[in-house]
């Protein structure tokens, strides 16, 4: 059994403010000395990004589909023990507190993580353009599942004092305690693209000082003396003891990192070096070749249309990483991963690896999906079945086997490339959902 202090931050619906003040709470509790865990509900990896600058260690994704809910509890508790045990672990959801995975109800909707972490949600609740009414939406939420326990509320986007009286007499009418009450301020705006919100890791100095700012004025609204004796309510885990893994063997294994490719989970590297690799980051913006020895590479996601250019004009580590995938080392490439493999994307040269000219579309491709693999590959036998997701506005069909095949509306979909040791494709995966896949992509990087 593991004691972690935890709350679930929740909302009505997506564009509440769930991830400013999740933010401003991990950076305000770490500003007065609490060690806090940053979770997120959901695939998402740019809010994570936000949370792990706020709290000084990785933001953790918590997704019953892609990993399966039996390993949610030991994942948090894996997330909130390391590298050290937290003080308080703070969970954002995902859209509205039970906005589950489409056709399955609430699976994996925050309402459900709530349920599995056995812990108390705060709301969040928009206060732009609503006064006594207020009341109603929160009793709503408060009794509509008998399971969830909302421990109190926190107001967003409050006009004025008089506002704030109004909407806290409301709502402690109804019997929930109010936890604080934030301001409109411009100060507060994460800047947006095309695929959601830019990620912490491109906007450097700048997303610094927003998170900063986050930390100042959640921590200055809300009460965090409550929120903390609140999660300490959360009653004590039961988890198995993680087994063992002896490495026997250390070999080099290089992940993308950097602006261009800020999308995979902590995970990932942690159960590569589990299997016995060395993981050495490599930014293909700045490096102009894989480290030595260097024996596979891992690419994952993020916005390599973004940073077209640059990643062209590195010549030199194009063509380091062209080199690594001919000779037959293991190189797993998702969704970015897989356009920077291309021969281009936009009209600008690329690795060439994949042969596939790739291009940015208007549509969006997003959502769940369930694949089983095509054919033996570093990652999967032929017939594995995976859970994964999609998420992107590009296009591409390479020339080679495809790695996944799923059904989609129109019928079957073949997505990605299998070639010697190349696995590459749009599907992003969590290898934590998938056993033995970071064994197996080790392994290929020894001799047959």
């Amino acid at each position: 059994m593991v004691a972690i202090p935890r709350v679930v931050i929740a909302a009505a619906a997506s564009g509440q403010g769930k991830t400013s003040i999740a933010t401003g709470l991990l950076g305000a509790f770490r500003a007065r000395g609490r060690t806090v865990s940053p979770h997120k509900v959901g695939p998402d990896y740019i809010d994570p990004g936000y949370h792990g600058l706020a709290a000084g260690r990785p933001g953790r994704n918590l997704d019953p589909w892609l990993v399966g809910e039996e390993r949610i509890v030991p994942l948090f508790v894996h997330g909130a023990t390391t590298p050290t045990t937290a003080d308080l672990a703070i969970v954002e959801g995902v859209m509205g507190l039970f906005d589950g995975a489409t056709g399955l109800g609430e699976y994996a909707s925050t309402a459900h993580i709530a349920r599995l972490l056995q812990a108390p949600v705060i709301l969040v609740v928009d206060g732009s353009g609503v006064g006594r009414s207020v009341a109603a939406l929160v009793h709503g939420f408060a009794t509509f599942d008998p399971a969830i326990r909302i421990g109190g509320v926190i107001f967003n986007r409050v006009g004025t004092p008089r506002h704030e009286q109004i909407l806290r007499e409301a709502v402690e009418s109804v019997g929930v305690p109010v936890l604080g009450a934030v301001y409109r301020q411009e100060a507060l705006a994460v800047p947006s693209r095309h695929l959601g919100l830019i990620p912490a890791a491109e906007r450097t100095a700048e997303a610094t000082a927003t998170v900063a700012v986050l930390a100042d004025v959640v921590g200055a609204s809300v009460d965090l003396a409550a929120i903390e004796q609140l999660a300490a309510t959360a009653p004590a885990l039961e988890t198995p003891a993680a087994a063992e893994r002896p490495a026997t063997r250390r070999t080099l294994i290089a992940v993308a990192g950097g602006a261009a490719f800020t999308f995979g989970y902590a995970e990932q590297a942690e159960l590569l070096s589990a299997a016995g690799a060395e993981v050495v980051t490599v930014d293909p913006l700045r490096d102009e070749a894989l480290p030595a020895g260097t024996a596979g590479l891992v690419i994952g996601g993020g916005f390599p249309e973004v940073h077209a250019d640059e990643l062209s004009a590195n010549v030199p580590l194009r063509r380091s990483i062209s080199a690594l995938a001919a000779s037959g080392a293991p190189v797993a490439a998702e969704c970015a991963g897989l356009l920077y493999l291309a021969r281009s994307l936009d009209g600008r040269p690329m690795c060439g690896v994949l042969d596939v000219e790739a291009q940015m579309t208007p549509r969006l491709s997003l959502g769940y999906r369930e694949a089983v693999a095509t054919s033996d590959s570093v990652l999967a036998a032929a017939g594995t079945r995976v859970r994964g997701h999609e998420f992107h506005r590009t296009s591409c069909t390479p020339a080679q086997a495809p790695a996944w095949r799923w059904q989609g509306p129109a019928g079957a979909v073949d997505d990605g490339a299998v070639a010697s040791g190349v696995h590459a494709s749009y599907l992003h995966l969590h290898w934590a959902g998938n056993p033995g896949m970071a064994e197996r992509f080790v392994a290929a990087t020894v001799p047959a």
